[in-house]
């Protein structure tokens, strides 16, 4: 695992991948297929792995915290940064700022709370993490009434937020004032498409942001860094033809569930056994799952051709 400081021009080297956690029967860790789905997606080029949302963070106990991190730093390349998720409450925040003090990970991605917050708390809840961890946090936004841009512009200023995960879903992308607030005040550099493949050449190309995060990109992380090399080189007929290759994957995620179905499509796909779901989730519904190993081996099939 890569523990040197952060650049931030990292941010734009790589897709970051955000994948599942793979679990036994008994829903604890699976050391072995957590470390071969991260093999298969850097040998696919990705310098930048994310455990959040797709790892099913928000419910792992802070007693677990511990091992994972273990896992991680041992599973991953010198080379390639790994940002564990922390959160979304204040209080596990604060249970893993001890555990994240003194490793070698360099920011913790702050998992959006939905309700129960002010922007003011959100920025202290952030500044005591930060103090006690040690470490920036990379913040994720699902919601503009969740931090305003001048709170965390400052954040940012102090040190504090280093980069952003941004993930507020609109109707129309091309059309995002509070985005382009954003980027306006703590540059594009520091901002991440946070949702996928879908809006991200939209992302890349109008807004100019850093990358972009992937679930499907774990399957076909070949595909992914090329569309991402594409979109920045302005070759947008290739970015459009390998947009294309994600586009079933990532309807069927929105049809059923993000998590559960990209969980159950890395295993499906044969390049993991991600295994048990750890409630409060569950397994994708099950005449629906010869319909996700269809789209997840057609997927994987793609990488042929990079």
């Amino acid at each position: 695992m890569k523990t040197a400081p952060i650049q931030i021009n990292e941010f734009s080297e790589s897709v970051l991948a955000v994948p599942p956690l793979a679990r036994r029967a008994d829903f604890s860790l699976d050391v072995s297929q957590n470390h071969k789905l991260i093999r298969h997606i850097e040998a696919g080029g990705f310098r930048t792995l994310l455990y959040g949302g797709n790892a099913n963070l928000y419910h792992m106990p802070s007693s677990e915290y511990g091992q994972l991190l273990e896992l991680l730093d041992a599973g991953a390349a010198n080379d390639t940064r790994v940002i564990p998720a922390i959160g979304p409450d204040f209080g596990k925040m604060m249970d893993q700022a001890q555990i994240l003090r003194g490793t070698g990970f360099r920011t913790a991605m702050v998992l959006p709370m939905q309700g129960f917050t002010t922007s003011d708390g959100v920025a202290s809840g952030i500044s005591r993490f930060v103090d006690s961890a040690d470490i920036p946090v990379t913040l994720y936004i699902k919601s503009e009434q969740y931090i305003d841009i001048e709170t965390l512009g400052r954040l940012v200023d102090e040190g504090r937020i280093i980069a952003v995960k941004y993930a507020v879903v609109r109707e129309n992308p091309t059309e995002d004032p509070y985005l382009q607030a954003l980027v306006d005040r703590i540059t594009p550099a520091r901002v991440v498409s946070g949702m996928g493949e879908r809006p991200a050449l939209v992302h890349l190309r109008k807004f100019g942001l850093a990358s972009f995060t992937t679930g499907s990109g774990c399957i076909a992380p070949k595909s992914c860094m090329a569309l991402l090399q594409a979109a920045k080189q302005g070759d947008m007929i290739r970015a459009q033809t390998l947009y294309d290759r994600f586009m079933p994957m990532e309807t069927l995620r929105d049809s059923i569930s993000l998590i559960r179905v990209l969980h159950d499509a890395v295993t499906l796909s044969g390049v993991a056994d991600m295994g048990a779901h750890l409630p409060l989730l569950s397994a994708s519904p099950a005449d629906r799952l010869q319909e996700i190993q269809t789209t997840a081996r057609t997927l994987l099939a793609c990488e042929q051709d990079i």
